[in-house]
């Protein structure tokens, strides 16, 4: 069952949207608390956010902008801020779409699954940020530039895209990329991030990959 979460303070608006996507066959996950609401949406793993304006803590402004650059899953402002500024601010924020209220049930349904339908279609494309990667291809997209990586370095981009902002262990990029934790030559690793650094690096990116000593490594987007 497709989960939408719903970012909304308005108990009564709350219940209304639950039972409108209940009834059209989504399992509605409400978002509790309003000082958590990232960490809340990370366990939640929705595959898209209904996401209102006017919030207590960060503005949905705010959460539109952060939530875009850590994961790639449409996000569908509703709000009773509907003019055009509020409108713009929220696209170039990265929104897919934009509603205002009071919104007829039946129009937030069509929207919803336009949404859904669209991102289905790029369930293909992995984003983190403002990057882009084809797992087909490994083609990696960031701006303007492309570029071709070979298949090691593209599952090494692909395991710490998946898991950014987080820190990727070195045992969890052997087993992802070659299959087992045993028997691997840790060179070999340091050998295709230092290529992969050089690709990214050519695409003014030759930060985004950082060592953390002991640990593993970990993608760093938020700032590109």
């Amino acid at each position: 069952m497709v989960k939408i979460a719903i970012v909304e303070d308005d108990r009564y608006l709350l219940e209304e949207l639950v039972q409108t996507f209940e009834k059209a066959g989504y399992e509605a996950c409400p978002v509790t608390s309003f000082a958590c609401v990232e960490q809340e949406l990370a366990q939640m793993h929705p595959e898209l956010v209904v996401l209102d304006v006017n919030l207590p803590g960060k503005s949905g402004y705010e959460l539109c902008k952060i939530l875009k650059a850590k994961a790639s899953v449409p996000i569908l402002i509703l709000t009773a801020r509907d003019t055009l500024t509020d409108e713009l601010t929220a696209l170039g924020l990265g929104a897919d779409e934009f509603l205002a209220k009071p919104c007829p049930p039946r129009r937030l349904l069509a929207r919803t699954q336009r949404l859904l339908q669209t991102y289905d279609r790029l369930k293909g494309v992995l984003c983190a940020g403002p990057l882009s990667l084809d797992c087909d291809t490994y083609k990696l997209m960031f701006r303007s530039e492309i570029r071709i990586l070979a298949e090691t370095e593209g599952k090494i981009l692909r395991m710490l895209m998946e898991r950014c902002p987080e820190i990727v262990g070195k045992g969890e990029l052997f087993s992802a990329v070659w299959g087992t934790e045993e028997f691997v030559d840790e060179n070999i690793l340091q050998v295709n991030v230092s290529r992969l650094r050089k690709h990214l690096s050519e695409i003014g990116l030759g930060e985004a990959v950082r060592n953390i000593r002991g640990q593993g490594y970990v993608l760093e987007v938020e700032k590109l």
